[in-house]
């Protein structure tokens, strides 16, 4: 591999300037893809251009119609000669000089950045990779990168079958109004035989999110996430656990992020208090899950599973919630953590009744999530 510089990047380097240089072509590229295709560089090298073209694009490119715009991104960036894969060091991106530059949003200068553009959703260091990282380990510059991730985060939605029928071509029940209809434009004779089908829907998903002391590190995170999922899909339902139960969805429906969550933060009295889980989740499902917004749903209860409630009223609650949800998954920040095991009174009464248990505490384990309500 040779290089316009004596000095060999580092992959944490490429990454960024490549992920940087694909979002200035249009092509979003997700935090999660952009950790997948560092993984796929630790196996495979730099060495090689064709390994790194296909190592991209396997983890880069979601949709057939992005193969072009890779293409052209990944000759702008990487261009091939004789003696293999060079590296254009104009275009790869510093850490600083992104921070610096979205931080007045004026251009430094030297014509790689332009007013407006968009900002990579995670930037990367030679010495720090927060994919990882827990988020009650992050220090106030590393939780700003962390927001800034998730601000553009967007979530795919989960599809569910509809009662509502749809015209298709091969459908599986006649449609004999618009058959009759379209025969009487031919002389009667039913040339063109209309069907329907069963139509899809985007399938509901309810946040309950732990507030309690105990989530206080992690909550401050996992709301920047409830409001990525409010903001970027259209049937997403948002609640804070503590000792009550508070509906939020209207306070994170705003797309300024630093303003819905000042003001979701506003309307939960007990954030940081005790936290009664089997109460609460018995709240939401007299006042809300009877209503249907349970119904066919997936609920995703986010909380480390400390409870000083009845751990047999968590469990009749949980069992309530499952019957009428679709899927019940329980996110807990601790279970990243070696040797842990479900003790907890509140969690260990719960379990019986989740469909996915998933980690919490670090961004690649929101990744999985998002993959999950997929």
């Amino acid at each position: 591999m040779t290089v316009t510089d004596p000095t060999i990047p580092d992959l944490d380097r490429v990454v960024a300037g490549f992920v940087h240089c694909l979002r200035r072509g249009g092509l979003p590229v997700p935090i999660g893809q952009s950790l997948r295709f560092r993984e796929a560089l630790d196996v495979l090298g730099v060495g090689s251009g064709i390994d790194v073209y296909w190592a991209g694009r396997a983890t880069l490119v979601s949709r057939p119609e992005e193969i072009a715009m890779y293409d052209a991104m990944f000759l702008t960036f990487f261009h091939h000669n004789t003696s293999g894969l060079t590296i254009r060091f104009d275009d790869i991106v510093e850490t600083e000089a992104m921070v610096a530059d979205e931080d007045d949003g004026e251009d430094g200068g030297d014509g790689d950045n332009d007013e407006g553009e968009d900002q990579p959703v995670l930037r990367w260091s030679a010495t720090d990779v927060l994919g990882d990282k827990d988020f009650a380990d992050f220090t106030p510059s590393e939780l700003d990168e962390a927001y800034r991730a998730m601000a553009q985060m967007r979530l795919q939605p989960a599809r569910q079958r509809s009662r509502r029928r749809e015209v298709a071509r091969t459908g599986d029940r006649l449609d004999l109004r618009r058959t009759v209809r379209a025969a009487m434009r031919s002389g009667g004779e039913p040339i063109d035989v209309a069907r329907t089908r069963r139509g899809e829907r985007t399938r509901r998903v309810v946040l309950l999110l732990d507030v309690s002391g105990s989530m206080e590190a992690y909550a401050r995170v996992l709301i920047r996430f409830a409001h990525a999922a409010v903001v970027g899909r259209g049937r997403v339902e948002a609640f804070a656990l503590g000792t009550r139960l508070t509906r939020m969805t209207r306070q994170l429906g705003s797309h300024d992020v630093d303003e819905a969550v000042a003001e979701a933060a506003e309307e939960v009295v007990d954030w940081s208090g005790g936290t009664r889980l089997g109460e609460a989740i018995g709240h939401f499902n007299d006042e809300w899950g009877v209503r249907g917004m349970s119904r066919s749903s997936i609920v995703v209860i986010l909380s480390d599973g400390w409870d000083r409630g009845d751990p047999a009223e968590m469990a009749e609650q949980m069992a309530r919630l499952k019957r009428t949800a679709h899927r019940v998954v329980w996110v807990n920040p601790l279970k990243a953590g070696p040797g842990y095991e479900p003790t907890a009174r509140g969690m260990a009464a719960a379990l019986p009744h989740i469909d996915e248990f998933l980690e919490g505490h670090s961004l690649r384990s929101l990744e999985t999530l998002a993959d999950v309500l997929a």
